[in-house]
């Protein structure tokens, strides 16, 4: 681990958006998200091909007790199967959505990850989550969707890249000149390491490094997804600069556990690394996260 992810100042330091936006500001860099970035994602709609960047989740029956800590469900939805039959039959049911499971794609809302118990832009973690919900920093900010421009950057073509390897600045610099694509502000950065991270999350997985956050704050990246993330807390973790620096400081939402081997066979094919990002969520309030199915349109 390089020294200065270890020592960086949470919650403090250049690396910060807190007030960039206002002290009212819940949305973070998706404030790059401009007309002008929209219509440069919608111009990339050329052919009407489109991936999806989510993995399906298979629920399982909610027929005995199950443990709710985050990673031991054994499944993102459990399933309740119920039947009415007044005043017309119908199959319905009532899902149970941990929305941070580990093979859930979802995004992070802001208030996911406090800063020494403050959360984006500077609020203080009881008045965010007072009245038992998230008032601040929420998945508000998602409720009318994410359009704009996605850039897809392979980091290891026809590969995966090496156990426990720490992705830099340099390493993203250098996708971009071999794709031939170039991040601008407002775009949504896509990354492929080669890793699935649900199979095995305290394997020797990849992780980003500060350089790599800074590059994309420098960028000005409106929202990270990749199978590449942070570890899950343990020996060798690591620092998580993309949950306590991207999304914590720099207000830039994550989307988690993204399945990205179609969309790099897709755009190895036609030789295209730019497309139109678009992404909806049930349009509720107040959450930390939200299960999400993030397209690329060609």
């Amino acid at each position: 681990m390089d020294t200065d992810e270890a020592s960086w100042p949470q919650g403090e330091g250049p690396l910060t958006n807190w007030g960039r936006w206002g002290v009212d500001d819940d949305r973070g860099t998706l404030n790059f998200i401009t007309a002008a970035a929209r219509a440069r994602g919608v111009a990339e709609a050329m052919t009407g091909r489109f991936v999806s960047l989510a993995h399906p989740i298979t629920p399982v029956p909610m027929a005995a007790p199950v443990a709710f800590a985050e990673h031991s469900m054994p499944s993102a939805v459990l399933q309740a199967m119920t039947f009415t039959g007044s005043p017309t039959p119908a199959l319905t049911d009532v899902l149970l959505i941990n929305v941070h499971h580990a093979r859930s794609t979802h995004i992070d809302a802001l208030a996911h990850i406090p800063v020494d118990d403050t959360v984006y832009p500077g609020v203080s973690l009881a008045e965010a989550i007072a009245g038992a919900t998230v008032s601040r920093s929420s998945s508000s900010a998602f409720a009318d969707g994410i359009v704009t421009r996605g850039v897809f950057l392979n980091l290891a073509p026809g590969e995966r890249l090496a156990e426990n390897q720490v992705v830099t600045a340099d390493d993203l610099a250098a996708a971009e000149e071999r794709q031939g694509v170039r991040v601008e502000s407002g775009d949504a950065l896509v990354v492929r390491g080669g890793w699935v991270a649900a199979d095995d999350p305290f394997g020797p997985l990849p992780t980003t490094s500060l350089s790599a956050v800074e590059w994309m704050a420098k960028r000005e990246v409106c929202l990270y997804a990749g199978d590449i993330g942070d570890k899950l807390p343990g020996p060798g973790a690591g620092a998580p600069v993309l949950h306590s620096v991207a999304l914590a400081q720099l207000g830039m939402p994550l989307i988690d556990c993204v399945n990205v081997a179609e969309l790099a066979r897709v755009c190895a094919e036609i030789e295209r690394y730019s497309f139109l990002f678009a992404l909806g969520t049930i349009p509720v309030r107040g959450a930390t996260g939200l299960p999400v199915n993030p397209l690329a349109v060609f």
